[in-house]
């Protein structure tokens, strides 16, 4: 009896190993590798059409806005591959509207932008733009909007397309704004731009492959 006991703990403990062995450890999910190119560089980026950040109703409508930074390739998911050191909204002679008056932006960068998903047939990578925060003033209403927006940049075109959801920006402080812009407001940011290596008409380029 105890023979077949012990051999029935041998046949048992050799299968588990075997069960072991084959299904083995869930195994991660493989790390992206993002390949910028040209990387590292500088670019400069224009927007294309109107730039807009919009709080409980009432547009705040840029014509003119113009980004600075700089790309590189990166392993991750998300993965930062640029950052963006300098960006402005509005210029001199053509500043940035709302039916509040005009708007002055200040952004404290640098924000960043952060990779997450790639689709090989159209070039377009997703993710989105981060870190952003800004303290944006409208008359005597001054607040301030932090937090992220969703993006997509397309390789053919080099246009970076931002489009906010609600919730991934919030108004985290605010002075003189009343019930207009309070602070837990969520604002939406939408706009695009193009995006090229500085000084040349190049366009980078966003690539993920996995492993």
């Amino acid at each position: 009896m105890k023979k077949t006991i012990r051999n029935l703990a041998v046949v048992t403990g050799t299968a588990a190993a075997a069960f072991t062995l084959t299904v083995g450890p869930a195994s991660a999910v493989p790390s992206t590798t993002w390949t910028v190119n040209p990387s590292p560089s500088t670019y400069t980026a224009t927007n294309s059409g109107n730039i807009v950040l919009s709080v409980n109703g009432i547009a705040m409508t840029c014509t003119t806005s113009g980004a600075s930074g700089s790309m590189a390739s990166a392993t991750g998911n998300p993965a930062t591959v640029g950052s963006i050191s300098a960006i402005n909204f509005g210029a001199s002679g053509s500043p940035c509207t709302s039916v509040l008056g005009n708007v002055t932006t200040v952004p404290t960068t640098p924000w960043t932008v952060v990779a997450q998903d790639y689709t090989a047939a159209t070039g377009v990578t997703k993710g989105y733009i981060g870190n952003v925060d800004a303290k944006v003033t409208v008359g005597a209403c001054v607040f301030r909007v932090t937090g992220k927006a969703a993006a997509t940049y397309t390789n053919s075109t080099g246009k970076l397309a931002v489009a906010s959801t609600s919730g991934q920006l919030n108004v985290v402080s605010s002075t003189n704004c009343g019930s207009a812009v309070p602070v837990g407001a969520k604002p939406i940011f939408t706009g695009a731009y193009l995006v090229k290596k500085t000084g040349t008409a190049i366009i980078p380029t966003i690539v993920g492959t996995n492993p």
